[in-house]
């Protein structure tokens, strides 16, 4: 992992652990190219875990926007899933 990264969620770590009481419920947002391996890559990573996930297409249907509200216990628990998902292709975490 490169330092930016590592400061970006050292960053977000500090803010989880000021801003919630674990465990706490947690809004992921990402965008993907509009691919259905890549959804359902994004989905199989919030299984098991009681996620409520919506998908959107986006107006020309290249990208899809993914939110995905769920419990997590810890700020690291959310941070291990942005990392989890990270390796997606394409995938914009925001």
């Amino acid at each position: 992992m490169d330092k930016k990264t590592e400061e970006f969620y050292g960053r977000l770590r500090e803010e989880l652990n000021n801003t919630s009481a674990w465990p706490s419920e947690y809004l992921y947002k990402f965008i993907v190219p509009t691919d259905a391996k890549k959804i359902e890559e994004i989905e199989n990573a919030f299984d098991n875990l009681g996620a409520v996930i919506q998908t959107t297409q986006s107006k020309t249907a290249k990208y899809t926007s993914i939110s995905i509200n769920v419990t997590m216990e810890s700020p690291e628990s959310v941070i291990e899933k942005y990392i989890e998902v990270s390796n997606i292709e394409g995938i914009i975490s925001l």
